[in-house]
């Protein structure tokens, strides 16, 4: 009995300085800007005045925050999409048994290993539209060379919004909710986030592919091969057998993802920036532009403590599901 006492002495005190230091540095700092997103601080000098939520529901009636909401959704949904249908075609051609899939595999998951800044950087360059005085450049002078100029574009200069149409589906939803006044303004598809989409997903789309080829190397061979035998196409294999067995893999795919496009920032930053008219601008950059370059700190706080809450809302029931899962097993 010493002995163990001694043990679970010892334990405690070996991660006692892990457990104050996040204590401290990360629940403790989280408490704080939540505490501050409900005070008057909007100036160097730290006022502590509490206001309640009045930094929360300004924050919607400001049109620069509306219109981060809609590139965020924007690039969450085709960020997604691109990511999950390229890695999941690129994880089944790798599980053919190809030559040199080990070569391949690296190449597709090389992306991941540069970090975001790096990647919206080397993107800004290929996307770089170009201008009348000194012509195209990057891809648009690529689709030149090709004679494919008519595909010529403005890329993330481009301040286009496609608004969703009154007379449409969704549109006539959002009439009946009486907010038929949001698909002419802040309900639409940012055409300048479409370059971001991009460079995000030729850096994730590996990681996903990764996570598919794992799963489908976990598919027994033997329930293909019965499929086969009963007169299953290789199309109907995947999509009756394969498929649903990777519904797991997906689920976390979805998660690890959504939770990057979430609070995505670097990328923007690096390749964009807020972009005209805002067409690229993200919640995380404008809390970074209201804190440190308008010393707004209340609002700044507020904005994180939004982020913090929707990034939660999406990250702990996963969590909660895989403790049972395991828990089960």
């Amino acid at each position: 009995m010493r002995h163990v006492r001694r043990d679970r002495l010892l334990s405690i005190l070996f991660i006692s300085p892990s457990v104050i230091a996040i204590a401290v540095f990360v629940y403790g700092f989280i408490g704080f800007t939540g505490f501050s997103s409900l005070t008057k601080w909007d100036a160097l000098t730290p006022d502590f005045t509490l206001v309640g939520l009045r930094n929360y529901t300004r924050l919607f009636t400001i049109d620069r925050f509306l219109s981060d909401l809609r590139n965020t959704v924007t690039f969450t949904v085709l960020f997604l999409a691109a990511c999950l249908i390229i890695g999941l075609f690129l994880a089944i051609l790798l599980d053919q048994r190809i030559k040199a899939e080990g070569f391949f595999r690296s190449v597709f998951l090389f992306p991941m290993a540069i970090s975001f800044i790096v990647t919206g950087v080397v993107w800004r360059w290929l996307l770089n539209p170009g201008t009348t005085q000194t012509g195209s450049s990057g891809v648009n002078l690529l689709f030149e060379k090709m004679g494919l100029g008519f595909l010529r574009w403005g890329w993330f200069t481009d301040p286009t919004i496609w608004h969703i149409p009154a007379d449409s589906t969704v549109g006539a939803f959002l009439t009946r909710l009486g907010l038929g006044g949001l698909t002419s303004s802040y309900v639409g598809i940012s055409l300048a986030m479409i370059s971001v989409v991009i460079a995000a997903t030729w850096q994730m789309s590996g990681y996903t592919m990764a996570m598919y080829l794992a799963g489908l190397r976990g598919v027994p061979d033997e329930l293909r091969e019965a499929a086969r035998v009963d007169g299953a196409t290789e199309v109907q294999v995947y999509r009756h057998i394969v498929l649903p067995l990777l519904q797991p893999i997906t689920l976390s795919a979805v998660i690890v993802l959504g939770h990057i496009s979430l609070k995505i920032f670097d990328l923007v930053v690096s390749m964009t920036g807020s972009g005209p008219a805002f067409a690229t601008d993200v919640p995380a950059f404008f809390m970074f532009d209201t804190t440190f370059r308008g010393n707004n700190f209340a609002q700044g706080a507020a904005i994180a403590t939004l982020l913090l809450i929707v990034v939660a809302a999406l990250v702990v029931p996963y969590l909660r599901y895989t403790i049972r899962t395991e828990a089960e097993l």
